[in-house]
């Protein structure tokens, strides 16, 4: 496999959210399955529409860097907006839609690496995995294999939020489910080491990647999707940053502390997880 080479932080001047902005938790249910669920504060300034615009879309753009330090006037992948430290280089491969957008089917190839600049390579990703779902409402990837069926799905749902009749920003909300459901020698044994190797450490430095990845959508997207009839001139400045020093400062929580707690339950309850998970479901059947 290909070494693995970060490229140099990107210092845009974001403030970016802390983990305290979240509400997590993980269980294990009755087949040994590791499941994970995350909700994310409220993402202000940006809508449902902008986020699926993205995951179809950002695999393909690049976009120059007016006054980013040791980037100045270099066009880099928008995937290195999505992360200031941890992300790499991604690609959508197999069957794509319209102008190589993503699209059930396709594959994706991320490479990345968790809390890079705490741990280093520590924990790195460096997985091709096929989409599952791809809809204005949502996202959803895994990995399979033959006879045991699916190892891992990451399912991503997202719906706006209105207050008063006004949009507000948008509701999101992450799961993970790892292992089989399989009951045989080989399944156990596939559990234990995926279940063995996803340790404290990693969860930690798993939701403080993703609490950052997430949260800086409030930071790039409006920006970019206001530029999305002319994808090959895209530019950021941090003069375009919608997140002012006052809306930064504003304290967060996970947005629905019920559904993730009714979430966890059920999980915790199934004999298999990506049933329950269903993660070609419609996201509204998720988010209630």
């Amino acid at each position: 496999m290909q070494k693995l080479i970060m490229p140099k932080e990107r210092k845009f001047g974001w403030k970016l959210k802390p983990t305290s902005s979240v509400h997590w938790g993980q269980t294990v249910n009755k087949s040994g399955q590791i499941c994970v669920v995350l909700e994310h504060s409220l993402l202000r300034g940006v809508t449902s529409e902008m986020i699926a615009w993205w995951f179809k879309n950002f695999a393909n753009l690049s976009v120059t860097l007016e006054d980013i330090k040791g980037y100045e006037g270099v066009k880099v992948p928008a995937y290195l907006l999505w992360h200031p430290s941890d992300h790499i280089a991604v690609q959508m491969s197999g069957k794509l839609g319209v102008n190589n957008t993503a699209v059930a089917g396709g594959k994706i190839h991320i490479k990345e690496a968790m809390q890079y600049n705490k741990y280093g390579f520590k924990y790195p990703v460096n997985n091709k995995l096929k989409i599952f779902y791809c809809e204005n409402d949502g996202w959803g990837m895994g990995r399979e294999i033959p006879l045991l069926g699916k190892l891992v799905f990451l399912r991503i749902c997202y719906t706006d939020v209105y207050e008063n009749g006004k949009l507000i920003g948008v509701h999101y909300h992450y799961e993970v489910v790892a292992g089989t459901s399989k009951r045989n020698f080989l399944a156990k044994a596939i559990n234990n080491k995926i279940v063995g190797g996803l340790t404290p450490d990693f969860w930690k430095a798993w939701i403080t990647h993703n609490t950052i990845e997430v949260g800086v959508f409030e930071n790039f997207l409006p920006v970019l999707y206001s530029q999305r009839n002319d994808l090959e001139n895209l530019h950021y400045s941090k003069s375009m940053n919608p997140i002012t020093e006052d809306i930064a400062s504003n304290d967060q929580n996970g947005f629905d502390f019920d559904l993730l707690n009714k979430r966890l339950e059920g999980y915790k309850n199934s004999e298999n997880a990506f049933d329950y998970q269903n993660g070609i479901e419609r996201s509204n059947k998720i988010l209630g």
